[in-house]
């Protein structure tokens, strides 16, 4: 099993919405866990969401530069950069696990990082697609655990 960890878009939202309760302050709590690892994985998938979310579909969206110091700041994950062959894999893997075609791009940049694991509220927890397990790092720990 590998030690890298992919984090869906929607998990980086709550780390940096603050209105969002509960869900900011696990959302942050695992983004520091992954930071002080070394251990998180994006996509440019998940950059490209992050920004337009964070300044367009929060409740307070967050100012350009804000945003861009982020973008930078994340720029030192380990970020699995779209290609037209992982847009042919991610339709193969929309076919085969019958998901939408964005969560497949997610889960075909996972896959090529060599990550076991991707955090994820949309996707289903517990879920199995290949050697990728789906958490939910906003549900109780004791639940989330692989």
């Amino acid at each position: 099993m590998s030690d890298k960890y992919f984090v869906d878009t929607n998990i980086l939202v709550y780390a940096h919405d603050r209105s969002a309760g509960i869900k900011h302050e696990r959302a942050q709590m695992l983004v520091e866990q992954l930071w002080d690892s070394g251990k998180g994985v994006l996509s440019t998938q998940v950059l490209q969401e992050l920004t337009i979310n964070l300044r367009r579909k929060v409740r307070a969206p967050l100012p350009v530069e804000e945003v861009r110091s982020l973008l930078r700041d994340y720029a030192a994950w380990e970020v699995v950069t779209n290609t037209p062959e992982s847009v042919l894999e991610a339709l193969d893997l929309e076919m085969r696990y019958r998901a939408s075609f964005w969560d497949a791009l997610i889960l075909q940049a996972a896959e090529s990082a060599g990550a076991s694991i991707v955090y994820s509220e949309d996707l289903a927890t517990g879920q199995h697609y290949g050697s990728i397990w789906i958490v939910n790092p906003l549900l109780d720990q004791a639940r989330t655990r692989p």
